[in-house]
């Protein structure tokens, strides 16, 4: 069983993702009070989007 292992990736790549894993919280907090003011499809879409990315990141799937 092949597994995802973060540490096997290059250097670069692994600040790219923990960058990002800083990042998603911030802006979905953001998306999501946008969203409940200003509901477009655009703006659910990337609010769920951008909720599955910190549900993601926060059980360690990515």
């Amino acid at each position: 069983m092949s597994q995802f292992y973060r540490y096997r990736m290059p250097p670069w790549l692994r600040k790219c993702l923990v960058i990002t894993e800083q990042i998603i919280l911030p802006l979905a907090a953001f998306q999501l009070l946008r969203t409940l003011f200003f509901p477009t499809t655009f703006d659910i879409i990337l609010s769920g989007f951008l909720i599955f990315l910190f549900v993601a990141f926060t059980v360690k799937w990515i």
